[in-house]
């Protein structure tokens, strides 16, 4: 019987996540497959217990995607240490005594920029936007890369303020200055600039002004395609580098497939891959 596994979300049907794994599995002769579930608004923990049922005992796992990070957390019986500082899960795994629940999207972050992007984040200025589920994901692996500054910035201040509280010890272990700040009121400039908040999706304007970004800052989009398309534009009209994050979806698949497989499958060439369909699309 063949080891079942998805991605969970709404949207999902944009996800390229079946093909990355699929290509994971040939590339390390690994027998799974890997589908699409769109889960309604309201029952993400239906969709989960259905897939469940519905498999036979051959689902193994399931990716999380937007809305859904911050209900998986809750749904996960055992939580990972990096997945409970986030309090936002995109790894499930079902095991015998119960549900994991872990979280790959920071590393992925980690990985695609030091890795594919070439950029050191060691005593860098890094701005994140968002206080979501992608941002609370990402932010404890950013800090243990070592920049001196990262600065918090959200819509709603509150949400911003809570995830620097709970990040606070992880950032003074790792000498990084860290804070949150209101969108509209970021100070100073940054080397490295993420987006994790819902606007590329939503089709809005990029929230920040582009006096935030030094000159040929890395300017990193967590979403990727059209959806991305804007940001993108946004950050090469003001002498940054853009950065979609394909880099990032495949390397936190790859922490994904690991954690479910125990294998490590390699990513270069599958990014190019990926890269290559997205482009010709």
């Amino acid at each position: 019987m063949t080891d079942l596994y998805c991605v969970m979300g709404h949207p999902v049907e944009h996800s390229r996540s079946p093909w990355i794994h699929a290509r994971f599995a040939e590339l390390t002769g690994q027998q799974l497959e890997y589908g699409r579930r769109l889960a309604p608004l309201d029952d993400f923990a239906g969709t989960v217990a259905a897939f469940r049922a519905e498999a036979a005992g051959t689902a193994r796992g399931c990716n999380v995607t937007v809305p859904f990070k911050f209900e998986a957390a809750a749904l996960s019986r055992h939580l990972t240490p990096r997945a409970a500082l986030a309090q936002a899960v995109n790894v499930l795994s079902f095991r015998e005594d119960g549900v994991h629940g872990d979280n790959s999207d920071g590393i992925g972050l980690v990985n695609d920029i030091t890795q594919h992007a070439g950029v050191a984040l060691k005593d860098r200025e890094l701005l994140l936007l968002g206080a979501g589920g992608g941002a609370a994901g990402v932010l404890g692996p950013l800090l243990e890369a070592g920049p001196r500054r990262v600065v918090v910035a959200n819509r709603t201040l509150g949400k911003a303020i809570a995830l620097v509280q709970r990040h606070a010890a992880l950032a003074l272990q790792h000498h990084v200055s860290l804070e949150a700040q209101p969108l509209d009121a970021v100070p100073g400039n940054f080397d490295v600039l993420v987006n994790a908040t819902a606007s590329s999706l939503a089709g809005g304007a990029v929230p920040v002004p582009a006096s935030v970004l030094k000159p040929e800052a890395l300017a990193v989009d967590m979403m990727y395609g059209p959806a991305a398309a804007g940001f993108m534009a946004w950050a090469r009209e003001h002498g940054a580098v853009p950065r979609d994050g394909l880099g990032m979806l495949v390397e936190q698949a790859a922490e994904a497939f690991e954690i479910w497989r125990g294998v490590r499958p390699p990513t270069a060439p599958v990014l190019a891959e990926l890269r290559a369909l997205v482009e010709a699309r």
